[in-house]
């Protein structure tokens, strides 16, 4: 069974296959942009490990988070510090509306 696991948009994007279990390939897609701690959707680490299958076909594709829970989170951790934390709600939520809350459709 091979399986891609992608992790994006919370620092350090990656992408890793596993084939029955065990690592094939990994990288971060830091390693292509050249920008530290990159959370930007890892397309340049997924091309990276899928030239690693070799024609053979995936099994799954995985996505680790659940951002609506996330999402959750943010806003009370946010909330429970305000005001003091009024710039850090305003970035995260434009993230979150811009980015975050629309995985699946990446």
């Amino acid at each position: 069974m091979r399986i891609l696991g992608i992790s994006a948009h919370y620092h350090d994007a990656a992408a890793a296959l596993t084939e029955d279990g065990y690592p094939v390939a990994l990288a971060e897609e830091e390693r292509f942009t050249r920008i530290k701690h990159d959370s930007s959707f890892p397309r340049n680490a997924i091309k990276f490990v899928l030239q690693k299958l070799n024609g053979k076909e995936l099994d799954y594709i995985v996505f680790y988070e659940k951002p609506f829970l996330k999402f959750e989170r943010f806003i009370i951790s946010s909330l429970s510090f305000f005001p003091g934390t009024w710039r850090v709600f305003v970035e995260g939520m434009l993230s979150y509306i811009k980015e975050k809350m629309w995985i699946r459709s990446l």
